[in-house]
C-alpha cells in the first residue's frame, strides 16, 4: 500500500475536534492537577505547621478529580482509546464487523443520551434547590453538572468519530 493509499484509508480528524476533544481537555486537566497538588501541599503544611488543616480542601479535591475524569473520558472517547470487549468482534469477517461496530456505536450514543437525561434531572433539582456542599459551601450543580457535560461530549465524540467506530480504525 502506497502512502498516498494509507492516507486515504485513515481517518481524518478535524483540527477543530482535535482542539476541544484532545488539546483543551489535556491543558485543563494539567491546569487542575496541578492546583490540586498545591492546595494538598497547603493543606499538608497548615496541618503540620499551623495546627490548621484546610477544612474544604478534601471536598474541592474530590470535586476537581471529577472534573479532570469527565474531560478525559471524553477525550479517550474521541480517540477511541476506552477499554473494550472486542476479543470477538476484531476476528468477524468484513460485513460483520463493520455491524458490530455500528451497533457499538449506536449503543454509546443511545446510552449516553439517556444518562444526559436522567442527570439532567438531578442537576434541576439541586439548581432550583439552591443546595451546597458542606465545607467548602459550593452550589451541588458544579460538581453534578459534570455528568451531562461528560456523556454529551462522549456521544458528541462518537458521532463526529462514527466512521472510525465503524471501521475500528483510530489511526
Amino acid at each position: 500500500m502506497s502512502d498516498q493509499e494509507a492516507a486515504a484509508a485513515a481517518p481524518e480528524t478535524s483540527p477543530i475536534a482535535d482542539l476541544i476533544f484532545v488539546r483543551v481537555p489535556y491543558v485543563v486537566t494539567g491546569t487542575l492537577l496541578l492546583i490540586a497538588i498545591a492546595i494538598n501541599f497547603a493543606n499538608v503544611i497548615a496541618r503540620y505547621f499551623f495546627l490548621e488543616a484546610l477544612y474544604w480542601a478534601e471536598e474541592v479535591l474530590i470535586y476537581m478529580t471529577l472534573w479532570g475524569v469527565i474531560l478525559a473520558c471524553a477525550t479517550i472517547t474521541y480517540q477511541g482509546l476506552h477499554i473494550k470487549m472486542d476479543l470477538f468482534s476484531t476476528m468477524l469477517p468484513s460485513p460483520y464487523k463493520e455491524i458490530v461496530g455500528g451497533l457499538t456505536a449506536l449503543l454509546i450514543i443511545c446510552a449516553s443520551v439517556y444518562v444526559v437525561i436522567q442527570s439532567y434531572q438531578v442537576v434541576r433539582l439541586f439548581w432550583r434547590s439552591g443546595e451546597v456542599s458542606i465545607t467548602a459551601e459550593i452550589p451541588l450543580t458544579i460538581p453534578h453538572v459534570a455528568v451531562p457535560i461528560a456523556f454529551g461530549l462522549m456521544a458528541l465524540a462518537v458521532v463526529i468519530r462514527l466512521r472510525s467506530y465503524i471501521t475500528g480504525r483510530f489511526e
